[in-house]
């Protein structure tokens, strides 16, 4: 799994602290395992959120892959100057002309 960016980051964290604050406000939790249990939900939703993206990118890119490989065909070799081979060089062309080596 790829390393998550800062937005990621940032929406996991804002995500957990949001998500935090309004469970303890709406459960009105008043003791530690309570405390414990949202905060754990939190922590979960703040990480679910953080790597949602990473997880949706890993899926299209490997679908894209799959449906690549389906559909191409191999090519037939590149030929002529744009197939990677250096062209040889012209003999007498530049005769008559100066050169600045000296």
């Amino acid at each position: 799994m790829p390393r998550p960016t800062a937005a990621q980051y940032a929406s996991g964290t804002a995500t957990t602290v949001a998500s935090a604050v309004a469970l303890l406000l709406l459960t009105g939790a008043g003791s530690a395992l309570a405390t414990t249990a949202v905060a754990a939900a939190a922590l979960a939703l703040g990480l679910a959120v953080a790597a949602a993206p990473a997880l949706h990118r890993g899926r299209t890119a490997g679908a894209r892959a799959k449906a690549a490989a389906g559909r191409t065909a191999p090519r037939p070799p590149a030929t002529g100057p744009a197939s990677g081979r250096v062209p040889a060089p012209r003999t007498g062309a530049r005769i008559g002309q100066h050169s600045l080596r000296g």
